[in-house]
């Protein structure tokens, strides 16, 4: 696939996620007429890997409505969150004020993230939660961030495991309630196609723009195309639980997330890398 091509599928994808940014705002998934805390998208290893962020520079890139990047300014940060909807960012920098929380907003796309924040490099880049696979080319994604990390800068992906974006979040028409493998787990073979007017969230349905393009990416992919950018990996971790249940079978467990009952298996992952 040509980088026109890929070019095309990501501007479909902005147009998909200006249209889901309403639906997200009125949904009770993300509860944003309620108390808001931003923490309980969070894991408590998330936290333990960042360390202290009190006055480091910190790039939230793909933030969407800023949720993750309101806590990362909460918990001290120079916090600056990027998304190339213009819509999220609208949404994001409003639910900020209300908030009460200052965080710089900049709509660009992350391969342009660079010429975007004007040069700046930063102590942090956080990323993820459902963000990587709207990425065609990750080699280039990992060389835009080797430009924005200071030196000993660190990197945190915090992403769905690959093998939950395999299973597929619902069963078919006629299928029992077993989790069965339904993409890829590998990337390589080009993007899947979704085009629906209903998103992970509850809300009203998706209106215009509802084609979607989401590209594969296993856990060794992202290690390569990080250590080919000449970033150290220090840690990875892997995960049973999930901050939403994905699965009506799932269980809550006391950090407040979600697991599956059985079996148990990876459903998200934290690496840890510097420059």
């Amino acid at each position: 696939m040509t980088s026109d091509e890929h070019a095309r599928l990501m501007r479909a994808n902005q147009a998909n996620w200006d249209a889901r940014t309403p639906v997200h705002l009125a949904s009770r998934f993300y509860g944003l007429d309620q108390d808001l805390d931003p923490e309980r998208w969070f894991a408590a290893f998330e936290w333990e890997d960042l360390g202290d962020l009190t006055d480091r520079d910190v790039l939230h890139l793909q933030c969407h409505l800023g949720t993750e990047t309101l806590a990362l300014a909460r918990r001290g940060a120079r916090a600056v969150g990027l998304d190339f909807s213009e819509a999220s960012v609208t949404a994001a920098a409003g639910i900020a004020a209300r908030a009460g929380v200052a965080v710089e907003y900049v709509r660009a796309n992350v391969y342009d993230a660079v010429e975007a924040v004007g040069g700046r490099r930063f102590d942090v880049v956080y990323t993820g939660k459902g963000a990587l696979c709207y990425l065609p080319d990750l080699e280039r994604w990992a060389g835009v961030i080797a430009q924005l990390l200071r030196p000993n800068g660190l990197l945190y992906v915090v992403e769905f495991h690959p093998l939950l974006n395999s299973l597929g979040p619902k069963p078919a028409p006629g299928e029992g309630p077993e989790l069965l493998l339904r993409h890829d787990y590998l990337g390589g073979e080009g993007p899947v196609h979704r085009d629906a007017t209903r998103t992970y969230t509850d809300g009203p349905p998706v209106e215009g723009a509802t084609e979607s393009y989401e590209w594969m990416h296993g856990i060794g992919e992202v290690l390569g195309a990080l250590t080919g950018a000449g970033l150290s990996v220090r840690r990875l971790r892997e995960s049973e639980e999930l901050p939403w249940p994905r699965w009506p079978h799932m269980k809550r467990t006391p950090s407040g997330w979600w697991r599956l009952p059985e079996p148990r298996i990876p459903l998200l992952y934290g690496l840890l890398a510097h420059r």
